[in-house]
């Protein structure tokens, strides 16, 4: 099940300009953040003007009527401004945030989809799906809202004070007296704030995980009857990643009362000393009105960039997260230059002392040193007990892992030396756990040629034996199976993988117990097909039932990691050894 300990490996974000992991994204959006830029410029102008023209309404009251309508019309104008600004910066905003993390989201899948099983050996797939929608959603709000708010707040705060100085000179300095009170405990509280913003959204994702893990398994789950232990485990990931939350939003809710205590405790003391110089004289009421406005601007905007740093600083640790991913690096990778492969391909496959631990497991090899030759065309049984390496040696021909040492080639080439992506397409694989996509048993099919036609489809499965139960279906072909094909049996699910490997039409065919879930007629059905299948084609079967592998060209027999027999089935029973025990115990089984 899933630890209870969000990545504590990682160090926590410090500081905001994590964000600039972000510019690559927004990078080819220029022009809509160009044009959010203007119009942001505009209304922060506008929303500075505003007070001038407040003072000149009060300082007008005692003119004429028509310069007084003046004023009024000027004030008008300027909030039609204010709002037409508002409304564009709003638009080129928003797009702007949801274009970003729609291809923050199609970079991230597209990196994720390529990297090697051994990463997920480490990370679980729900905490994954974690940093795939919570942080980009996050990051959403931050470049859709938070930015831009920011933005405008620091031009108003900067305008503001320069506003002020020509209202007041006096007063202005007055306020400044209160910027470093202010400061001090966004800088010290936004350290902490900071490191909380991490923790919060790693247990979220440890959360996502667990529930995630829990759930693909409900079957085992109910059937242990271990549900209370699952959600009890599930209660205290989130009641962890509450805890971190309770904290986060008291450190920001602690930084929000002083930081607006402040403000406005030294805005009503300098007010103070301002309505007294209006009684002496020195200032009109114009002014003060003026001055007062220009007051609150600025102190709204600190406050609200004090709420907003939090904001920022939470989407700074989505964006290290996510970055980190991109950035991952893989233990299988393709080569900056990959070979060609040459055309057509015969499918010789050779092992050459290939010797490999899993990365989870490394001190218990899975392969010793492993040499075989697998001739074009042929058909090669490997056998032997549970974790004996034949399922690796699948894995290894596939690249999801690179073996310690050792080569693999196929006709003649390094794996290595090869682009994944193009010698696999040489390569039909059914698994031991068939995988089923939650559509239709038509495009489940089709999965393994996609350009495949609906007669290519149908004739597949006919091939796999599955024709019969799929036209049986409600919908026929067209019939929705369900995620992970909850509608279909085991043996179901088996040949649906089978047909999609026959419709692949692969020069390498590979079968990891592609039978095992068959009854007794369907596996003697998809033999057959198999047998037709195999011809011109080098097969590679892994299996524990001996009988689905006499037919085989060559058997070899693993144990532990190594190569203890290869040969025919009558030859390896007439030496003894592990493969005639296995033989025995299972034909003497079939028989009783």
């Amino acid at each position: 099940m899933a630890r209870n300990d969000p990545m504590p490996d990682r160090a926590p974000s410090k500081r905001v300009g994590a964000l600039r992991g972000l510019l690559p994204f927004i990078a080819p959006y220029r022009g809509q953040a160009v044009l959010a830029g203007l119009a942001l410029v505009l209304t922060a102008m506008v929303s500075l003007a505003m007070p001038l023209a407040v003072r000149r309404v009060v300082d007008g009251f005692t003119e004429g009527a028509a310069l007084l309508d003046q004023y009024f019309g000027a004030a008008l104008a300027l909030a039609v401004l204010l709002a037409i600004g508002t409304g564009i910066r709003f638009y080129f905003v928003t797009r702007l945030g949801e274009r970003v993390v729609a291809d923050i989201r199609r970079a991230l899948f597209d990196r994720l989809l390529g990297l090697s099983p051994a990463f997920y050996e480490r990370m679980m797939t729900g905490e994954v799906i974690s940093r795939l929608t919570t942080d980009t959603t996050l990051i959403l709000s931050v470049i859709g809202s938070s930015v831009s708010v920011a933005l405008r707040n620091v031009l108003t705060l900067v305008g503001g004070l320069v506003l002020l100085a020509f209202t007041s000179v006096k007063l202005t300095l007055l306020v400044l007296l209160i910027v470093p009170a202010v400061v001090i405990p966004i800088v010290v509280l936004g350290r902490r704030l900071r490191a909380l913003s991490r923790e919060t959204q790693d247990w979220i994702a440890a959360s996502s995980g667990n529930a995630s893990e829990a759930l693909l398994a409900v079957q085992t789950v109910q059937a242990f009857t271990h549900e209370s232990a699952s959600r009890a485990r599930f209660a205290d990931i989130t009641e962890a990643s509450f805890a971190a939350a309770r904290r986060r939003i008291a450190t920001r809710a602690v930084m929000t009362v002083i930081v607006i205590f402040l403000v406005f405790a030294g805005i009503v003391g300098v007010l103070w000393i301002g309505a007294r110089d209006v009684q002496a004289g020195m200032m009109t009421p114009g002014e003060l009105v003026q001055f007062v406005i220009y007051a609150v601007l600025v102190a709204g905007s600190t406050g609200s960039l004090s709420e907003i740093i939090g904001e920022l600083q939470r989407a700074a640790g989505a964006t290290e997260r996510l970055v980190e991913l991109l950035q991952t690096e893989d233990s299988v990778a393709d080569p900056a230059r990959p070979a060609a492969l040459a055309a057509p391909v015969r499918g010789g496959i050779t092992f050459e002392g290939v010797a490999f631990r899993y990365p989870t497991r490394p001190d218990a090899p899975a392969l010793h040193g492993i040499d075989l030759t697998i001739n074009p065309g042929e058909t090669v049984a490997l056998v032997g007990p549970s974790g004996a390496g034949k399922s690796t040696m699948l894995q290894l021909l596939l690249r999801f892992y690179d073996p310690q040492s050792g080569v693999i080639r196929l006709d003649g080439q390094d794996l290595r030396h090869l682009s994944r992506a193009e010698f696999r397409r040489n390569l039909a694989l059914v698994p031991q756990d068939p995988v089923i996509f939650g559509t239709t048993a038509r495009e489940n099919i089709r999965f393994g040629r996609p350009e495949a036609t609906d007669a290519e489809v149908e004739a597949a499965a006919r091939a796999a034996a599955a024709h019969d139960f799929i036209a049986a279906l409600p919908h026929g072909y067209d019939t929705e199976v369900g995620e992970r094909g909850m509608m279909l049996s085991g043996g179901q699910k088996q040949r649906i993988a089978i047909a999609r490997a026959i419709l692949r039409d692969a020069p390498v065919l590979l079968l990891d117990e592609a039978t095992s879930a068959l009854d007794a007629e369907s596996e003697r059905a998809v033999q057959q097909a198999f047998a037709r299948l195999a011809q011109g084609r080098t097969t590679l079967v892994v299996a524990h039932r001996l009988a689905t592998v006499k037919q085989a060209d060559r058997i070899v027999v693993f144990d532990q990691g190594r190569i203890v027999a290869i040969g025919t089935h009558d030859q390896l029973v007439a030496e003894g050894g592990l493969y005639a025990r296995l033989a025995r115990l299972q034909f003497t089984d079939l028989a009783a």
